[in-house]
C-alpha cells in the first residue's frame, strides 16, 4: 500500500547551505526527487578513491596540482572543498573528469557506511551527546555497519521522543493553518469518499449500520466485537487476518459506526506506520475527516446545505438529524462543507467547562488565544465566548445563539454543550453572513476585548490589591498537561496490551 504522506507545511523554495563541511547541499530539485548534491566530505571520498587507485601519494597529487599534501588531506576528509579550479587541477593529475570527483553516489559498499558514519558524527544530534569521534576509513566493514546501525537507532529514538508538549503544539499549529488554506476542506478525501459509498450502493440519506458494515467488507475486513479490547485503543486491526476488533460497548454507544469507520478509514488511504508525531497526527486528521465524509457524504449534505441556505434557515441540529450524527460530528462536518460549497467563512470551537480549548478552527478572523508558539490549544478561551457562556445557560436541550462584539468585528455563534456536560460546541460566522442562519434573531449578546488581558484574565485592581498576596490557591491541574506526549509508534497505544490481545483472538 503507498503511504499518506502529509502535506509539507513549510514554505516552497530553494534553500542552499554553504561553507560548512559535511553538510549536504541541496536544491529545490534535488528535494523533490530525492536525489542528494555532492558535499565536501562526499568529493574528498572521492578525491581519496581515485588517488588511491592512481597508486599515488599525498606528497605526489599535492606536487601534481601545486598543493602541500596537508591541503590535499583535509579536502580528502571533508574538511575543506575545493573550488572549481582546484577540482578541475585534481580531476585532471587523476585522470578522471570533474564530474567523477562531483558525483554524490558512493563508489562502494564501503565508502556509502563511511560517508554515513562521518556525516552523523557532524550532526547536531551527536555533538550534543559528547561522545569520541572515530576514523571511519581505519575501522573494518562490520565495525562501521554496525556503528552506522547505531546512530540510525538513535536518530529514530529522539525523532520518537520529539513529540514533547512543544512538539505536539508546533504540528497541531501546521495543520490547523494548512486546514485555513484550504477552507478545511479536502477534495481528495471527498473523492475517496465517494468512490467507497458507490462501491456499496449509496443511495442517500443516513449511512446505515448495514452500509457501514458493507464499507469494512469492501475491504476484506470482518468486525468482532470483544470484551477485552486494550484499554488504550478504540479498535484493533489484525491486518493479517483481516480481522476488526472493536468494543462490545460501542454498539450501545451514541454511534457505533463512527468508530467502525475511523478505523477502517486509515486501511482505504493506505496509511503506514507513521514516522514521526506529525505523521501520526495528520492520519489522525484524515482518518477522522474521511470517517465523517463517510457518514455526512458531500453528494447528499451539499444540497440540503445549499437548499438550507436558500432558505435562510441553515442548522447544525437539522444537518445532525438529517444524517442521524452527533452534534459534534455535525459541526465538524459543516466546517468541512460550509466554505468550500457556501461561500462561508467559519470558525470552531469545542471548550471544557474549564475554558481550556480543546480543538479550534477558524478562516473567518475570531481572535483565538494562542501561546508564543502560536498553538491554540491548551489556551483558554476568552469568558464572553459563546463557547463559555453556554456553560452557564439552565436549558441544555435548545440551540443556544449569541453575538460576541470583538476587536475583530462582530460574531455569531451557535452552541450545545455535549452530554456529560464537559465540553461545549460552538460555531460561528462573521456578522455579515448570519442572514443565512436559524437564530440570527437572538437578543443575547456579549462583548469580548480578548486578547487584553483586562478582559477576562486579569482581576479588578480593587480585588488584586486586597487579595495578590493573601491567597494561595492549589491548582486543579491535569499530570497530562506537564508530561511529553506518551512514547511510541502510536502515541499512548500499549503495544504489548495489543500484542497479546490479537494473540488471544487470532483465528485457530
Amino acid at each position: 500500500m503507498s503511504r499518506q504522506h502529509a502535506a509539507d507545511t513549510a514554505p516552497p523554495g530553494a534553500h542552499r547551505t554553504s561553507g560548512a563541511a559535511g553538510t549536504t547541499r541541496t536544491t529545490e530539485a534535488s528535494r523533490a526527487t530525492g536525489v542528494q548534491e555532492a558535499d565536501a566530505l562526499s568529493i574528498g571520498r572521492r578525491i581519496r578513491h581515485f588517488r588511491t587507485q592512481a597508486g599515488l601519494t599525498l606528497g605526489q597529487l599535492g606536487e601534481k596540482v601545486g598543493r602541500a599534501p596537508s591541503q590535499i588531506s583535509v579536502m580528502e576528509n571533508g574538511k575543506r572543498e575545493p573550488g572549481l579550479g582546484q577540482l578541475r587541477a585534481l580531476a585532471e593529475a587523476l585522470g578522471v573528469t570533474a564530474d567523477d570527483l562531483l558525483d554524490p553516489e558512493p563508489v562502494d559498499a564501503r565508502q556509502a557506511l563511511e560517508l554515513e558514519v562521518e556525516r552523523n558524527q557532524r550532526s547536531p544530534l551527536y555533538t550534543s551527546l559528547h561522545l569520541p569521534r572515530v576514523r571511519a576509513k581505519s575501522l573494518p566493514q562490520d565495525a562501521l555497519a554496525a556503528i552506522a546501525g547505531l546512530q540510525r537507532q538513535l536518530a529514530d529514538a529522539m525523532r520518537r521522543r520529539a513529540a514533547t508538549p512543544e512538539e505536539a503544539r508546533r504540528v497541531n499549529r501546521n495543520l490547523r493553518e494548512r486546514m485555513r488554506r484550504q477552507g478545511n476542506h479536502f477534495p481528495e478525501l471527498e473523492k475517496v469518499a465517494g468512490e467507497v459509498l458507490a462501491r456499496i450502493g449509496y443511495t442517500g440519506g443516513p449511512l446505515s449500520q448495514r452500509q457501514t458494515a458493507a464499507v469494512a467488507d469492501d475491504l476484506g475486513y470482518s468486525l468482532h466485537y470483544v470484551s477485552d479490547l486494550p484499554a488504550s485503543t478504540r479498535a484493533v486491526a489484525d491486518t493479517a487476518h483481516r480481522r476488526l476488533y472493536l468494543s462490545h460497548e460501542d454498539v450501545t454507544g451514541h454511534d457505533p459506526r463512527s468508530h467502525v469507520l475511523t478505523a477502517l478509514a486509515s486501511h482505504i488511504l493506505g496509511h503506514e506506520t507513521p514516522a514521526d508525531y506529525e505523521e501520526f497526527l495528520t492520519q489522525r486528521v484524515e482518518a477522522n475527516y474521511l470517517a465523517a465524509a463517510l457518514l455526512m457524504p458531500e453528494s447528499a449534505a451539499v444540497p440540503m446545505l445549499q437548499a438550507a441556505k436558500k432558505n435562510r434557515s441553515i442548522s447544525i441540529e437539522e444537518l445532525r438529524d438529517l444524517f442521524g450524527v452527533s452534534y459534534e460530528t455535525s459541526a465538524h462536518r459543516f466546517t468541512n462543507l460550509a466554505t468550500a460549497h457556501l461561500g462561508l467563512p467559519v470558525h470552531f470551537m469545542k471548550v471544557h467547562s474549564s475554558g481550556t480549548i480543546h480543538k479550534a478552527y477558524s478562516n473567518d478572523g475570531l481572535p483565538f488565544p494562542t501561546d508564543p508558539m502560536g498553538a491554540v490549544e491548551g489556551q483558554f478561551a476568552c469568558k464572553r465566548f459563546t463557547s463559555r457562556t453556554v456553560h452557564r445557560v439552565a436549558d441544555r436541550f435548545s440551540p443556544y445563539f449569541q453575538y460576541t462584539d470583538t476587536p475583530n468585528g462582530t460574531y455569531w455563534c451557535t452552541a450545545r454543550v455535549l452530554p456529560g456536560g464537559e465540553f461545549s460546541i460552538s460555531v460561528g460566522v462573521p456578522f455579515a453572513h448570519v442572514g443565512w442562519f436559524e437564530g440570527r434573531e437572538t437578543a443575547k449578546r456579549s462583548r469580548s476585548e480578548c486578547p487584553d488581558p483586562d478582559c477576562c484574565r486579569r482581576p479588578p485592581a480593587e480585588l488584586a490589591e486586597r487579595w495578590e498576596d493573601s491567597s494561595w490557591p492549589s491548582a486543579r491541574t491535569h499530570a497530562s498537561l506537564l508530561a511529553a506526549v506518551p512514547p511510541g509508534v502510536f502515541p499512548g497505544v500499549d503495544t504489548t496490551e495489543v500484542y497479546a490481545f490479537l494473540d488471544r483472538h487470532a483465528p485457530e
